[in-house]
C-alpha cells in the first residue's frame, strides 16, 4: 500500500475512489454475461440485477474490470453488506463500479493508455443503472485525499493515465487506504499482532 505522499508525487496522474467491495471481471458476449472474481469464482447468479443491466449496454462484446459494491445512505461503499446487510439501513442495490475496460467494440484495449480506456467506459456506460464508472476525484493528490477523508471513503487509487492495463499489481496504480478504516464495523476485528 502506497502513502499519500508517494501517490501525489506523480504529475498528471488521476485519482479515483477506492471502492470497498468484491473485485470482478464482467464478460459480455451478446446476451451471455458472466461476473467472475479474481479467484475465478462465478458470481453471475448472485448479482442478477447487474447482469440484467450489462445486457442493456450497447457493445455486443465487452470485458470490464471493477468492484461490486453496496453503498449506504451517505454513499460510502459497505463491504460487509455484501455478506449480510442490515434490513433497517438505507442502501443501494449491488452496483458494479467499473474502473477499467479490457475489451470493447471488437478491440482488445489492454495495450491502450488508461485515459483511452476510461473514455470508452464513460461512453459505454453513459446513463446506465447499476453499472457505473468509479468516481473520479480531484486532479491533485492531496485534494483527492481530503475528499476521501471528508466523505469517509476507504481510500483512493492514484493512476498513470498513460499506463496500459495490468491484471496484477503495478506501480502505475497506487492504492492508498485510510489507516484503520472502519475497523470492527466491517465484520472482523483487527489483528492483535
Amino acid at each position: 500500500m502506497a502513502s499519500i505522499q508517494a501517490a501525489n508525487a506523480h504529475d498528471g496522474w488521476v485519482y479515483e475512489e477506492k471502492v470497498d467491495g468484491y473485485r470482478m471481471l464482467a464478460y459480455k458476449d451478446g446476451a451471455s454475461i458472466r461476473l467472475v472474481s479474481r479467484q475465478g469464482k462465478d458470481f453471475t447468479r448472485r448479482f442478477s440485477g447487474i447482469v440484467a443491466a450489462l445486457r442493456q449496454v450497447a457493445p455486443a462484446t465487452l470485458i470490464l474490470d471493477g468492484e461490486v459494491a453496496i453503498y449506504d445512505a451517505k454513499l460510502i461503499s459497505r463491504f460487509e453488506w455484501l455478506r449480510h446487510r442490515a434490513h433497517d439501513e438505507v442502501a443501494t442495490p449491488p452496483l458494479f463500479m467499473v474502473f477499467d475496460c479490457l475489451y470493447a467494440r471488437g478491440k482488445d484495449l489492454r495495450d491502450r493508455p488508461l485515459y483511452v480506456r476510461r473514455n470508452v467506459i464513460e461512453g459505454v456506460l453513459d446513463g446506465r443503472d447499476l453499472v457505473l464508472p468509479v468516481r473520479r476525484l480531484a486532479d491533485d493528490g492531496l485534494k483527492a485525499w481530503q475528499q476521501v477523508l471528508e466523505h469517509g471513503w476507504e481510500g483512493l487509487v492514484a493512476k498513470d493515465p498513460q499506463a496500459p492495463y495490468a491484471g496484477g499489481r503495478t506501480l502505475k496504480w497506487l492504492k492508498v487506504k485510510v489507516p484503520h478504516y472502519r475497523e470492527g464495523e466491517r465484520g472482523w476485528e483487527p489483528s492483535k499482532k
